[in-house]
């Protein structure tokens, strides 16, 4: 496990931001959406985002290699890690912190043996039942969907609070809410054992609503931590 992570780990909740160019710039041309997308990275550095977790699967590996580049770069020597969905071969190119896996891609040891003991390596959980044991080499997971999100569309199997709550008492490693976080369910989601979040619309309705978007994050974190702190 990461080591630095532990660190991070302790200071709950973790909170990481979901990239979507697309909700975060309907319409617009590629090329605005990246940079767009590129804005909200720095401001969720400002903000003290954990975890900036890149998204963007149509992209071309030369696309996505920029953007993800450009993302560690605006990402400096801050607290933010940035990590790819499932793009190892991105995460070595570029200098990512690390690999977002899917629930039914590699094993997170193989991806381990790449990046070595300094790569964050989190994996999709969709069902309690399937929760890696303790010598698994996840640093944290991602479970979801908690709540309906547009993300992912009517019919998309919801895991719900119970299911959550089964995957934080059977995890040995920090897990994550996804899908349909809202500030209204943040109680919820920490009662119901979550170590912190992550989405996407969240992110950027909050950033949007001000004109400086760190300003939007910045009190979206503070709201987040000060539910988690005081529940």
């Amino acid at each position: 496990m990461n080591s630095d992570f532990v660190r991070l780990s302790a200071r709950r909740p973790i909170i990481c931001l979901v990239t979507d160019r697309r909700r975060l710039s309907p319409g617009a041309v590629l090329d605005r959406q990246l940079n767009d997308l590129i804005a909200l990275v720095v401001a969720a550095v400002k903000a003290g985002i954990e975890i900036v977790q890149v998204r963007e699967r149509d992209l071309s590996r030369r696309k996505l290699n920029s953007l993800v580049a450009r993302c560690v770069e605006a990402s400096g020597d801050s607290g933010t890690r940035v990590v790819v969905n499932d793009g190892a071969d991105v995460a070595l190119a570029t200098g990512a912190a690390g690999v977002h896996l899917r629930e039914d891609s590699i094993a997170s040891e193989r991806v381990r043996t790449l990046g070595g003991h300094n790569w964050l390596l989190s994996r999709a959980l969709h069902d309690p039942s399937k929760v890696p044991g303790k010598s698994s080499t996840l640093d944290y997971m991602l479970f979801g969907t908690v709540f309906p999100t547009v993300s992912k569309g009517v019919g998309c199997p919801l895991g719900g609070l119970g299911g959550l709550r089964e995957a934080t008492k059977r995890a040995h490693v920090p897990v994550l809410a996804i899908g349909g976080v809202t500030e209204s369910r943040l109680e919820d989601l920490w009662r119901a054992g979550a170590a912190g979040i992550a989405g996407i619309g969240l992110f950027i309705e909050s950033a949007q609503l001000h004109f400086d978007w760190a300003v939007g994050l910045t009190g979206l974190v503070r709201r987040v931590r000060r539910s988690f702190d005081t529940v």
